[in-house]
């Protein structure tokens, strides 16, 4: 018996000599780059603290991600909030696979490699950069009808390297980070949700160039530079249809409740109604500041209420995603479904007739204590807009207490 148990060890440890070390992420940075169309790279970086968490770099912005799960000989990263993950297996200390989004069957191919900490490189022949530093006045999708759309480019360049961002009527593409490489400049983002790549040809007054989404979407852009460019007020694009003065719906919650504006809880109260949804990086930067400001406030005669729009395929999905949603940023106003299956906006509006259209997610309307719309911001400045997120901050509060004061 004795020698029969000296034999099993002896295999064990045989058998555990054989086998391969499970392989996990370095501690150290890592150059990720996505496959878009045209042969084009999105590159952006992370840097691992340990095996299961790691930081997201944008500019300024930096992104903690803490699920992260070997399987087998496999590795999936999940940023946070959103629903989108990468599967990869290792190649030496690289990493090679996909990024994966399930609810629109979206795959993208990727690769990290380790220890690589540059962004974007510049051509060692490369001429005296141009600048783009100031701000711009964009168009995308020129001439195309239906698509159109103008924007306002934000820009700050150091040496070659650029950071900023474009805003929209209905939003901001967020904390953009490339470089001028002579002429050309590269800009890129990665939040987990979206992962942009803007490359232009730039004079000292003009840009024309191409903004990909992933690998599913491409669309042109010019610019030229006006330093004294203005969008349109965000407090003017979407409205209430002649003969209403108020807005009324009945949604579920995630216990299936079905709630509504005539429930109890929101009598005599100012109302913010936030059009949203989990997916949605713009509407993530404003909840997390709804959040801080509901937290801060909730005793004063003031409520939140999201509407959810997922895209989702199930209702048990969504709720799961608003859930996770809640829980990251700690929501505590509820957050209903509005709609699942599509986050299209012309099925939004056709939830809330009363409207002129959902140009935006995120959409905000706000309603005195007697039930009336006073006001509707349509898209959200957050962060990355440096100024304009300051200012809206101020309005908003200056404005919500003036509702609670009345």
């Amino acid at each position: 018996m004795r020698y029969l148990s000296l034999l099993i060890l002896a295999l064990l440890l045989t058998s555990c000599k054989n086998e391969e070390t499970p392989k996990i992420l370095k501690n150290g940075t890592y150059r990720a780059v996505l496959e878009v169309q045209d042969n084009e790279e999105l590159p952006f970086l992370f840097k691992v603290d340990s095996p299961i968490t790691l930081k997201i770099f944008n500019a300024e912005e930096v992104i903690d991600v803490d699920e992260v799960e070997y399987r087998n000989d496999s590795i999936f990263i999940t940023a946070p909030v959103f629903e989108g993950y990468f599967a990869a297996t290792f190649d030496g200390d690289n990493l090679k696979g996909e990024f994966i989004k399930e609810s629109l069957d979206r795959i993208v191919p990727f690769t990290a490699t380790f220890n690589e900490d540059v962004r974007f490189s510049k051509s060692p022949k490369s001429p005296i950069s141009t600048s783009v530093d100031g701000v711009w006045e964009a168009i995308f999708s020129q001439g195309i009808e239906g698509d159109e759309y103008i924007a306002k480019g934000i820009f700050e360049q150091i040496d070659h390297f650029v950071y900023g961002t474009f805003r929209t009527t209905t939003g901001d593409y967020r904390y953009l980070e490339g470089i001028m490489d002579g002429n050309i400049m590269k800009l890129s983002t990665f939040d987990g949700a979206h992962a942009f790549l803007f490359t232009a040809k730039v004079t000292d007054s003009t840009m024309e160039g191409q903004f990909y989404s992933g690998n599913h979407w491409k669309e042109p852009f010019v610019a030229k530079r006006n330093p004294d460019y203005e969008l349109p007020s965000a407090d003017s694009l979407t409205f209430l249809k002649e003969g209403y003065d108020s807005i009324d719906f009945t949604f579920p919650n995630a216990k299936g409740d079905m709630v509504s504006l005539k429930d109890e809880r929101f009598k005599d109260k100012v109302i913010v109604v936030q059009i949203m949804g989990t997916w949605c990086p713009n509407c993530l930067d404003e909840s997390k500041y709804y959040a801080d400001f509901y937290n801060k406030n909730k005793d004063k005669d003031f409520e939140i209420i999201a509407l959810a729009f997922e895209y989702a395929k199930t209702e048990e999905i969504a709720f799961s995603r608003i859930d996770r949603l809640k829980s990251k940023i700690g929501i505590d106003y509820p957050i209903l479904l509005a709609q699942y299956g599509t986050s299209d906006k012309v099925k939004a509006q056709e939830k809330l007739p009363m409207l002129n259209h959902v140009l935006s997610y995120p959409t905000s309307i706000f309603i005195d204590k007697t039930g009336k719309v006073r006001k509707i911001h349509t898209g959200f400045n957050g962060p990355a807009t440096g100024d304009k997120y300051t200012e809206f901050k101020t309005e908003f509060e200056r404005f919500v207490s003036e509702l609670i004061n009345e």
